[in-house]
């Protein structure tokens, strides 16, 4: 378990209710693939501070309708 303090607080979800798969399977509002959003209640805190700030920025954007 980490010490840092920005672990111990649970990060917000990404989602942005725009809830729909693009053709390479992620969320076109939160970037987030399918099984991510799944999963998202059962990851603890430092795997979801880890998506927000390591994965899901290197997947682009928001593609906004």
């Amino acid at each position: 378990m980490s010490n840092d303090p920005v672990s111990a607080v649970a990060p917000l979800t990404p989602c942005i209710r725009l809830c729909r798969l693009d053709p390479l399977g992620y969320c076109i509002g939160c970037r987030r693939s399918g099984e991510e959003i799944g999963r998202w209640s059962a990851l603890d805190n430092n795997e979801r501070w880890r998506l927000m700030r390591d994965v899901l920025p290197l997947r682009g954007p928001a593609m906004l309708p």
